[in-house]
């Protein structure tokens, strides 16, 4: 093979591989204004945004900015879609902070807190990868929609109740919504606001919903971040007890392992591990709702990866977990981004202003950048969505409204546990209590239906067919025998009862275990137990467990109708 060759080969491998090549391999001219136009767009954005998420993570603003040109570069490299934006999140801010503050000394040291969030971007990191590895993004199927619903309104509340003190610019010391909700309210009573922040505070809310609501085009966050500052710099409001961002430490921060204690390491696991998950699934739900409009393929597992080396940049760098921003991606999709150069072109604006002009928001009102965080939080709370819940599925909105609570009143970290553990546990509980139902001939309809939606239909003389819809397993296989046990003592008795195992998925060891006592029992009493519709991979399961050693081989059938001729032929 002569070097030109093998050369086209490694760099084709090497795209395979790494998206980031990729990009640049098949990079067209007619993008660069487009990505150049975008990135300079979304640059407006990811500042202040960025250093608002790191206050509400507990840490300084400038790690925000930090976080967020690290990792924009190891996503434009690892990370398989051309338009998805990553970033500090205002869904994570919260979970880093119920992590890092437990753990941070009484005098709450900033240097520790960004060694630990550095540590926990690590963790989330090496997570990510393995996931990657293993193939394991299935795992962002672990929170169905009603708990993610119920987890995200309360996940909202918490954001807001946290930063309302912040917004009339005092501190409480409180732990946790009610406590913060009380503190807050027993602060105002003594006249602890400052109404220079208020009134700051509420007008940077105010201007950014009113310019989301009707000129969604303009930088709303922009917007009221310059005005702030226009007001900061005309009013002297520093020197009216509002309190503001200061100056930023010029210039980037060099590659650092971050040092912490042994002890740290198991609760700042558990933090990683949730955080892993939220962003996982985030990631899965932006990517699919991004690719479908685009035309692009969703690789999940690739994403994970992109993600890790995105959280790996953020971690060696200063910075904390990141996820991707459905808000940032749809900002940049709309400016015109056609690849991750416009996220490339926005970390190095941001350097540019670390490098040249770290001042420039020295002048930036604290109250502002709660406004920011209290406009996203909104944002991020779905009530239509519970409500619809209320009117279509009550079991699903309990669901949510235990999601909601548990965020409420465990917290941010046990909230989202308890959301993966009640979407566990609602599979679990359709398939412990699956809907079973009798079938008979309606009239005017051929085939035989369930007689509660068709209560005229009349079943067979002397045989009853049986619909149990769900696999049957160790966890439901006892009802199954009782409800066929109590159908066998109608009155009068059934000769045969057929059950109609279409929907019969699978059938375990402790299941067929039970059937065999259930066949020897109804055979004790003269019935016949009889199989219509069994798959054949369930069929051959039935086989191997020595199934047709007590139940007729002659007893399975095709279909339903062809089990009712043989009965009545018999």
């Amino acid at each position: 093979m002569r070097a030109s060759e093998r050369g086209a080969v490694v760099l084709t491998s090497l795209a395979r591989a790494v998206p980031g090549v990729r990009v640049v391999t098949t990079y067209r001219r007619e993008w660069l204004g487009k990505d150049l136009t975008a990135g300079l767009v979304l640059t407006t954005l990811l500042v202040p945004q960025g250093m608002a998420y790191a206050e509400l993570a507990g840490l300084p603003a400038i790690t925000g900015l930090y976080t967020s040109v690290l990792c924009l570069l190891g996503y434009a490299v690892c990370g398989p879609s051309r338009v998805l934006v990553l970033g500090p999140d205002s869904s994570l801010g919260p979970m880093i902070a119920a992590t890092i503050v437990p753990l941070i000394a009484a005098d709450g040291d900033p240097d520790r807190a960004v060694a630990l969030a550095s540590t926990l971007a690590l963790m989330v990191a090496a997570i990510m990868i393995l996931a990657s590895v293993a193939k394991l993004g299935f795992i962002a199927d672990l929170i169905s929609k009603p708990t993610m619903i119920g987890y995200m309104n309360g996940l909202a509340l918490t954001i807001l109740v946290g930063q309302l003190p912040k917004l009339f610019g005092f501190d409480v010391d409180a732990d946790g919504l009610v406590d913060e909700a009380v503190a807050f309210v027993e602060a105002l009573v003594d006249g602890e606001a400052v109404a220079a922040a208020a009134v700051v505070g509420a007008a940077g809310i105010a201007l950014i919903l009113v310019l989301q609501r009707w000129l969604p085009k303009v930088p709303a966050v922009l917007v009221a971040v310059v005005a702030a500052m226009a007001a900061a710099a005309a009013f002297d409001l520093g020197e009216h007890g509002v309190s503001l961002v200061g100056e930023l430490p010029e210039g980037l921060p060099p590659l650092t392992v971050p040092d912490v204690r042994l002890d740290d390491l198991v609760p700042l696991c558990a933090g990683a591990l949730g955080i892993a998950v939220v962003s996982l699934a985030d990631t899965i739900s932006n990517a699919s709702a991004f690719a479908a409009r685009t035309g692009q393929e969703v690789r999940g597992n690739q994403e994970m990866a992109g993600v890790g080396a995105a959280n790996l940049a953020a971690g060696l760098f200063q910075g904390f977990p990141v996820s991707t921003s459905g808000s940032r991606t749809a900002v940049a999709e709309r400016a015109g981004a056609r690849t991750q150069l416009t996220g490339v072109v926005g970390a190095g604006l941001i350097v540019l202003m670390l490098v040249l002009v770290p001042g420039l928001f020295r002048q930036l009102p604290q109250p502002v950048l709660a406004a920011v965080v209290i406009t996203a939080s909104l944002s991020l709370a779905d009530i239509p969505g519970a409500l619809r819940l209320w009117r279509q599925r009550r079991a699903e909105f309990l669901l949510a409204a235990a999601a909601f609570l548990g965020v409420a009143l465990l917290g941010v970290l046990p909230g989202i546990g308890l959301a993966v553990a009640l979407s566990v546990l609602n599979v679990f509980r359709r398939a412990w209590w699956p809907y079973a139902t009798v079938l008979g001939r309606a009239a005017g309809l051929a085939g035989y239906h369930d007689v509660r939606s068709h209560p005229g239909a009349e079943p067979v003389p002397g045989l009853v067919i049986y619909r149990f819809d769900a696999p049957l397993i160790f966890a439901n296989a006892k009802t199954f025998r009782d409800e066929v046990l109590r159908l066998a003592r109608a009155d009068p008795r059934p000769e045969w009862i057929v059950l109609a195992a279409e929907p019969m998925t699978d059938v375990d060891t402790t299941a067929a275990d039970v059937l065999e006592e259930l066949d020897e029992t109804l055979n004790a009493r003269g019935v016949h137990l009889v199989f219509a519709e069994l798959k054949d991979p369930v069929r051959q399961k039935v086989e191997r467990y020595g199934l047709t050693r007590t139940i007729d081989p002659r007893h399975f059938f095709p279909t339903i109708e062809s089990a009712v001729a043989a009965f009545r032929a018999q």
